[in-house]
């Protein structure tokens, strides 16, 4: 979290870092951790000086995750020395910064930081997103001072105690609106609560994967593992005043409109027990990744050894000197595979579809002492680096992920960029293996580049399957005996096997299913019954939908969060796309709570319309390619309905604030 500022600079935000105090040597030995075209805006608002945007050491490019520009180590070393004097200058005359830039300089530090032209449409966007003034633009409206604090005037229910729910409440106790949460589990985090398998971490980065007014300056690693991301959470809810508001060990059953009271009941859980609330608005923070999805192989329940989800880990498996079986190659496969494969006896990795990956060397490593140093005392050091992670995950990744219909090679590649991301990703991977071209054969994918989620590689995923101890099946599964996995064609999968007609049986101790989630049942297994009788379960079938991913018609007062088609296949953070979601909620409430309306719920034309915009939008994007045979972003009938083809500037813009005339609105 933010740290307590005891001597902080007489400044006019509060990201304008602490007092520096430090020697010229350790200010020399931190700056060698740095990036340094991040390194250079601090420096212009150190000095005002705008030299430091131009001239030959200034950034080249931009790339995800490559955060020094593609400058030449001369470059580097060559600002590090004049940013060393600088800020011993600095430091020696106070610590006192010359006039903010004007947003016309912000806007040239955004082109230089990036080595790109950040287009004028996306600056107001980016302006609140850096947030240099210190002020948190996303969270302006109305604060409520008379709505009492037992909820008897005006209340709302959360669902969820992870990323959302937490900054749900977050949102609502600043506005002055009294809400509970209700959370299943005995503790805050959602999927950082949950999943707890080794390895475990995030896959964007740290720096920008927290909330845009709760910096943690802290982080021990650039990709943080599940402990250190459940402990940041855990301490927003803290220093937010959210955890008095939630209950825990609480799962909803139910979810009634009450049409005459113009509100919801809602029906609770706690173990045996049972108990309901009722709400004038709710919140469903409950997100897509959140149910455990097995994966349908015959006579899975027989298997006498452990079989675990790879969300539901047994704290405490011994892993050692066992045989191992993991069954899917997607992201929690990605990160368990290499942790455990030093520990086990044999490891089986089954594998259905090959991921793609791309190099990020930075996805384990530890965040040093200079970059934390820069981060407290550095003036906007850590607002400019979470724009450099930003703007390449922001929307530049679309142009290769909308299909070319010229391009001739589409039983490769949807457009010459994409195919130009294929090779270079084939090559990564190819380069990896050399020495073992049957493995080779199997790692590189058959489908077309993005179509699926792309995994971030430092090497460890095939450095692990080369491993003598482990190998990769590409056999399908034919179904799972009580001592182990039939596949079919005589592949052995390790550990003792035994070779049957066309089969192949490999015995295991330990079955690990990394096969993801019920990703297109959202609010399930709640039954949630709207206006006029209304079942969601039944409205949504295997096409959820929702108005901007937020709002569905029939269900008043009812806004969801991580909702329908808000899931970024493309870049970006999830964290950013909630916080628009609940401004945009807020605006909502705003409308219900001034007294005019009793209910405020969205115009089904509207919806629909958004809704075909949508998909004749997925339609012309890489995850609807016909080279795609399974995707857990499409539903059993092949559609997609969980991803945002989007751009971010675009969904920001329309979450600003709710446009009342699409809304259905009961005095």
């Amino acid at each position: 979290m933010t740290e307590p500022q005891n001597e902080s600079i007489p400044a006019r935000s509060r990201y304008a870092g602490e007092l520096i105090t430090a020697t010229d040597d350790e200010i020399s030995e931190a700056l060698e951790d740095l990036s340094i075209p991040t390194l250079l805006m601090s420096l212009v608002h150190m000095t005002g000086d705008l030299s430091f945007l131009s001239g030959p050491n200034v950034p080249a490019g931009n790339y995800l995750n490559e955060v020094q520009g593609f400058m030449s180590p001369e470059s580097q070393a060559e600002v590090r020395a004049v940013a060393a004097q600088v800020i011993c200058e600095y430091r020696d005359s106070g610590c006192v910064l010359p006039a903010d830039p004007p947003a016309e300089v912000i806007h040239q530090m955004m082109n230089v930081l990036v080595a790109d032209t950040v287009p004028e449409e996306y600056v107001p966007m980016l302006m609140e997103e850096l947030e240099l003034d210190g002020v948190d633009a996303r969270a302006a409206g109305t604060v409520y001072s008379n709505l009492g604090s037992d909820g008897s005037e005006f209340h709302v229910v959360v669902i969820g105690a992870g990323m959302s729910g937490i900054l749900a409440g977050i949102r609502l106790g600043r506005a002055g609106i009294p809400y509970t949460i209700l959370e299943k589990n005995s503790g805050a985090g959602g999927t950082w609560f949950e999943n707890r398998y080794p390895g475990c971490r995030v896959d964007v980065g740290n720096h920008f994967y927290c909330y845009s007014f709760a910096p943690n300056n802290e982080w021990s690693e650039f990709f943080a593992q599940q402990p250190e991301l459940q402990k940041y959470f855990e301490d927003c809810a803290r220093e937010f005043d959210v955890v008095d508001h939630i209950r825990f060990g609480s799962e909803v059953s139910t979810a009634d409109w009450d049409e005459e009271q113009a509100h919801w009941r809602i029906v609770v859980q706690q173990g045996q027990d049972s108990t309901t609330l009722t709400a004038n608005a709710v919140i469903s923070a409950v997100g897509q990744l959140n149910r455990p999805s097995l994966p349908q192989i015959p006579g899975r329940e027989t298997f006498t050894g452990t079989a675990m989800h790879s969300a539901q880990w047994i704290p405490g498996t011994d892993l050692r000197n066992k045989r191992v079986a993991v069954i899917g190659t997607g992201a929690s496969a990605f990160q368990i595979v290499p942790t455990i494969a030093d520990q086990v006896e044999h490891l089986s990795v089954f594998q259905r579809s090959a991921p793609w990956m791309f190099p990020n060397p930075n996805y384990h490593e530890q965040v040093g002492d200079g970059v934390r140093w820069a981060m407290r005392h550095l003036p906007f050091y850590g607002r400019w680096y979470r724009f450099l992670l930003f703007w390449p995950a922001c929307d530049g990744g679309l142009p290769a992920m909308r299909i070319d219909p010229d391009y001739p090679h589409q039983d490769r590649a949807i457009s010459e960029i994409n195919d130009a991301a294929r090779d270079f990703f084939t090559q990564w991977m190819v380069e990896q293996v050399a020495d073992d071209p049957a493995l080779a054969q199997k790692v590189v994918p058959d489908y077309v580049c993005l179509g699926k989620r792309t995994l971030q590689d430092n090497g460890s995923w095939l450095a692990a399957l080369m491993r003598p101890n482990v190998d990769l099946v590409t056999d399908p599964i034919l179904r799972i005996e009580p001592t182990g996995i039939v596949t079919e064609n005589r592949q052995a999968s390790g550990g003792e096997s035994a070779q049957l007609e066309g089969e192949s049986l490999a015995e295991f101790d330990l079955i690990i299913y990394a096969t993801g989630f019920h990703a297109n049942k959202y609010l399930w297994p709640m039954e949630i019954t709207g206006r006029d009788g209304a079942v969601l379960s039944e409205q949504w079938g295997d096409e959820p939908t929702a108005y901007l991913g937020i709002t569905v018609p029939n269900f008043p007062n009812m806004f969801c969060l991580y909702g329908p088609g808000t899931n970024l296949a493309h870049g970006g953070s999830l964290i950013f796309h909630s916080e628009c979601q609940i401004r945009y909620v807020m605006g909502a409430l705003d409308a219900l709570i001034g007294g005019e309306y009793r209910s405020i719920e969205c115009r089904s034309e509207v919806c629909e319309e958004y809704t075909e915009r949508t998909q004749a939008e997925l339609r012309t994007m890489v995850w609807s390619h016909p080279s795609i045979s399974y995707s857990w972003f499409r539903n059993p009938s092949g559609e997609i309905y969980i991803l945002s083809p989007w751009r971010l500037v675009d969904y920001w813009n329309w979450t600003k604030e709710p446009n009342l005339n699409e809304f259905l609105l009961q005095p």
